[in-house]
């Protein structure tokens, strides 16, 4: 994976005045565009399409001060088409407008070509099982929310907090195959997963596909397939955020695995009272690398 990354970063400095072909990209380095995007943005801490823009601007830059060609002439270089789109995605990098570049030479904000490496560290193994599903139905009550990195999701609070406290037992009994229980479901994720993009969020449980699903109640079906499911435990969401975090940064790099598009479950096994520490299990859709 750390290799196909790099190799990822190479094709972005060839295409820097074109647009990539990422699915292509990924097919030919032996993997997805989504596990290749997902996997890009948890260890670069950007998505790839903010990653693209910040070195388009930074190799542009150059064009701007050095070169005597016109600023409709660079922007058309590098596929706006306009000098009013390429000063609006050139102010967004450097906080200044090429005008003002031109003629002041700066200040400019640089972004350094990345390169991936493997630190080898392996002193907290990291507590995973790998399981067969069916295919199953996710029901519960739904909304869309922003995507939080760190820390407490006030959406998804606010949105849970809502539900009366008979939909959560009727939820508990409905539970009908594993994962059980009452579950934290999260779809339709954007695969660059940029702090702030919209994603569907699920409290419901998981019940068998042929299950009737209440009219009431929304659905999101997960076809047949594997799990790699993550146990975690401590302070509550920090020790799940940070097992989310370790998949990318620890697991899929040295496991002969990668994300299949798919919801992610997360299911509350032990808690305290006031949710402070809880010890949980996350399970992601994966296939064969």
């Amino acid at each position: 994976m750390i290799s196909a990354l790099n190799r990822l970063v190479d094709l972005v400095e060839e295409h820097l005045t074109e647009e990539l072909d990422v699915g292509a990209s990924a097919r030919a380095l032996g993997t997805t565009e989504y596990h290749l995007r997902r996997m890009f943005s948890s260890l670069a801490g950007m998505p790839l399409s903010e990653y693209v823009r910040r070195r388009r601007m930074t190799v542009a830059a150059a064009d701007v001060v050095r070169s005597e060609d016109d600023l409709l002439s660079i922007a058309v270089r590098y596929g706006y088409g306009s000098t009013e789109a390429f000063g609006r995605a050139f102010r967004a990098v450097h906080g200044v407008g090429p005008g003002d570049v031109r003629r002041d030479g700066g200040p400019l904000r640089t972004q350094p070509q990345l390169r991936f490496r493997l630190t080898v560290e392996g002193s907290t193994p990291v507590d995973t099982r790998i399981v067969e599903r069916p295919a199953l139905r996710l029901i519960g009550h739904a909304t869309r929310v922003p995507l939080i990195h760190q820390g407490v999701n006030p959406h998804i609070e606010r949105h849970i907090a809502a539900l009366p406290a008979e939909a959560h037992q009727r939820l508990k009994d409905l539970s009908g195959t594993e994962p059980k229980g009452l579950l934290q479901i999260t779809d339709d994720a954007d695969p660059d997963a940029g702090e702030g993009t919209e994603l569907t969020y699920l409290h419901g449980v998981a019940v068998t596909f042929d299950t009737t699903v209440p009219d009431d109640l929304d659905s999101i079906e997960s076809p047949a397939g594997t799990w790699a499911v993550f146990r975690s435990a401590g302070p509550h969401p920090q020790a799940l955020q940070q097992a989310w975090a370790a998949t990318a940064t620890e697991w899929f790099p040295s496991n002969p695995w990668r994300l299949r598009p798919g919801p992610a479950i997360v299911a509350i096994l032990e808690r305290t009272a006031d949710f402070s520490t809880a010890t949980c299990e996350l399970w992601l859709p994966v296939e064969p690398a």
